[in-house]
Formats: structure tokens, sequence, C-alpha cells
């Protein structure tokens, strides 16, 4: 069967707890639904090998990929491009900055590439300085080799359009959430009650910050609520050991691990605030998902933050433990008496939905290859 689209630089889809498993995630279920043959590479370790098939159209394919922090992701992405190279996708579409060094080795192979940018990863403070090195060389073989290229936030968007002599699209990540659920069950395991803890979901990383917001946390004095961190560590480090020694040094502080479904839903849906003080991310899905689940909430005041933008009210100084706990006490007082506080954001959300976002993702796959534009997928749409 042809393949229309190949998605690769991703761990795995469906039950992963990163923005790009996400992200790819959502695109493939809109492509799938549109009739776009899909096939979507993941790494062996973190593969459902019970569920190869993820659509009517789409599917994955699953590769070895060394159990190695700095290796993992480009001896992956080279062996899914020589795949790719076999097989032959109308576009191989790249995420991230650090698979995309693949790029040039693709449009040696006679590849159509489409690459998304998901947010500056060489400044996450766990890398290196080889690391950051090899990450910015992603970077910049997606400016001059990719057939088209897209930004997930609209200030990088413009930022790297600059920098760079072709321009990065801004189309930006969307949510899918279910309503707010009515019963909260769930949350009794954790010894959390709906409506009185602070939540935080992410990956257990140095950038998402968990260790400022427990500290934040500690200075609120706060008897009558909780802090609820929601996520776990792809590949334990020293942050996530001294994270989970200071939450379990904290009285209040409650860690959940990775989760997901309902029980994910009912952690977000029952939170007083979430709060995500990180000092990198490419677009905040994990705020927009608290957003579609109507919560109050606090973001640190870096730039695809600030991209939302929310009321001032909402960002705190990046970094400021001291600001990051007055903001958390202001948002708390302020739904004072309300067993669960409600923020309407349906009017903030609107810009966000996944129909239109697929569509304009699209749009750049033709813009890549007249070839995609003349596929039997593409002509079901019109």
């Amino acid at each position: 069967m042809s393949i229309d689209v190949m998605m690769i630089g991703l761990r795995s889809i469906g039950g992963g707890q990163g923005g790009v498993e996400k992200h790819v995630a959502c695109l493939v279920e809109e492509y799938d639904r549109r009739g776009v043959r899909t096939c979507v590479v993941v790494r062996n370790h973190y593969a459902d090998k019970h569920a190869p098939s993820i659509g009517a159209h789409s599917w994955t394919k699953t590769l070895w990929a060394p159990r190695s922090v700095t290796l993992e992701a480009p001896v992956h992405s080279i062996l899914a491009t020589l795949y790719a190279g076999l097989v032959r996708p109308k576009i191989l579409h790249v995420h991230a900055v650090g698979p995309s060094i693949v790029v040039p080795l693709a449009r040696l192979l006679g590849l159509k590439v489409v690459c998304t940018h998901h947010g500056q990863d060489y400044d996450r403070e766990k890398w290196g300085r080889m690391a950051r090195g090899v990450l910015k060389l992603g970077e910049r073989c997606q400016a001059h080799f990719a057939n088209a290229r897209i930004c997930v936030s609209s200030s990088l968007s413009a930022k790297l359009s600059a920098i760079y002599p072709r321009p990065f699209q801004y189309i930006p990540n969307a949510v899918r959430m279910p309503p707010a659920p009515d019963v909260f069950d769930g949350l009794a395991a954790f010894g959390l009650e709906a409506g009185k803890y602070i939540v935080n979901v992410g990956r257990l990383v140095p950038e998402k910050r968990q260790m400022d917001l427990i500290e934040a946390y500690r200075a609120m004095g706060r008897d009558d609520i909780k802090l609820a961190l929601v996520g776990g560590a792809d590949h334990a480090s020293e942050y996530s050991v001294a994270l989970e020694k200071a939450a379990a040094a904290t009285p209040g502080v409650v860690m959940t691990g990775f989760q997901s479904g309902d029980v994910l839903a009912q952690l977000i849906g029952g939170a007083g605030v979430f709060a995500l003080p990180s000092s990198h991310e490419g677009m905040p899905i994990a705020a927009l998902e608290a957003m579609c689940m109507n919560r109050p909430i606090v973001l640190s005041d870096i730039a695809p933050n600030l991209d939302l933008r929310l009321p001032q009210a909402c960002y705190h100084a990046v970094t400021s433990v001291t600001d990051l706990s007055a903001r958390l006490s202001e948002t708390l007082d302020h739904y004072k008496g309300v067993d669960l506080p409600f923020h309407d954001w349906s009017a903030a959300l609107r810009s966000y939905d996944w129909s239109s976002v697929a569509e304009q993702t699209l749009n750049a796959y033709r813009s890549a290859s007249a070839s995609f534009d003349r596929s039997e997928a593409i002509l079901r749409l019109q």
C-alpha cells in the first residue's frame, strides 16, 4: 500500500506524555478521517506492539532505537529515514529539531520533506554543549533543506523567519480534550479532593521547573490546598530523583506518575488551579487542555505561553519562586469559597482547532510536493 505521509521524530503515538506525541496523534486522527494514508514510525521501547493499526488508513511502524538519552532520537531518525527511502512516502514529515538532522539525507534520497519546529529544544536545561550543537544543527537543516517548514509558536515562527532565508509557517498546536468530568471518584486514590489542589502536568525534566512549584507551594503555607505533580521521567536523572525527594519531604505534595485517559481528565478537571512554570515550551498543549477543562491557570511568562494572549493575571515571572507563589495564592483567593473554580476560556480556544490545523498542514504538504496534491487521498477532500 502506498503511503501519503510518513511521520518520524517521536517516541510513540497514543500513549506518550510528550507534546510532540499528542500533536501527531491528533493530526493522524484528522488525516484518517480524510482518508490520508499515514505511517507513524515509532521507537521499539515505547511502541504498543499489539496495536500497529491506529485507524482505517493509518498505522505504526516500529524500528529499533538505542536506550540512550543522547543517541535514541538521532539513531532512530536515521533508521526511519532510510526506511522512508525504501517505501517512498509522498511526504516525509519530520517532527522536532533533533530528528531534523536527517533532512539532508532525506533530500538526497529524493524525498519531499516537511518539518515541524516544536520549540528550541537546545534551550532545555538537560543538554550539554555537544547535544545543544546537534539540536541547533537540526534547526539549520530544517531551514536550509526542508521543502516546507512549520512552527507551532507564532513568536518563534517570526524569529526563525527573520534569521533564516526561508520562512517558517505558523500553524499552532490545538486541543482535543473531553468535557470536564462530572464525577471525580479517581482523585481519592491520590488523596486529592476536587477544587482543593494545584495541578501540574508534564515530563519530569528540569525545564518544566516542578522544583520551583514545590518551593512556591511550600512558601504559600496553605494546609487546605495540595499540590499534584502529574508525569513521569523517560529516563531516571539527577533532577527526577531530587524532585521525588523534595516531594516526599514536603507535606501536601503528591506525585501521581504518568497518567492518561479518564484519570488524567479528572486530575486536570478537578484542580483548583493549573500551573505551568516552565522555562521552555514549544506551545503548551497541557495548558490548552486545562483551558478546555475550564480551569484557572498560572503560566510562566515565556514567549510560547505569552502567545496564548491570556490576561496578565495568568502569568508569573519565569524562575521566580516568589512571584509564582504570589500568583498561585492570588488565583486561589480569587475563587475562594467555590468548591470547583470555573473559568470560561471558550473564546481564547477558538484558534486551536485540530480540523483547521490539519487542513493547514495538508496545505503545507501540497506546497512541498505536487505529487501529494495529485494523490487520490487529497482529491477526496475536494
